[in-house]
């Protein structure tokens, strides 16, 4: 389990705890965990360079896209998960 803090587009600011659990991805904030809610299923950019995943509730790296590509995290703290390394050439 992880925090993120962040913002919405409309200045709201929520801390939430990403769990890892399919019934419940996202504690903390109603409305971050309506928007993780709303994109289940949904192919996501783990990184801006990728790889693609489907979003789903007890995908952390997932869930965390969700919130890093629809709201402003400002911080990540704990077991984060790692991001995706582009081999250099």
């Amino acid at each position: 389990m992880f925090t993120v803090t962040g913002a919405f587009d409309d200045g709201a600011t929520y801390t939430v705890q990403i769990t890892g659990r399919a019934d419940r991805p996202v504690i903390g904030s109603y409305r971050a965990a309506a928007l993780v809610e709303l994109h289940q299923g949904e192919t996501i950019a783990l990184s801006p360079t990728g790889p693609m995943k489907a979003v789903a509730g007890d995908d952390d790296a997932s869930v965390l896209a969700v919130l890093r590509e629809y709201t402003n995290v400002v911080e990540e703290s704990g077991a984060v998960p790692r991001q995706a390394c582009v081999p250099e050439s």
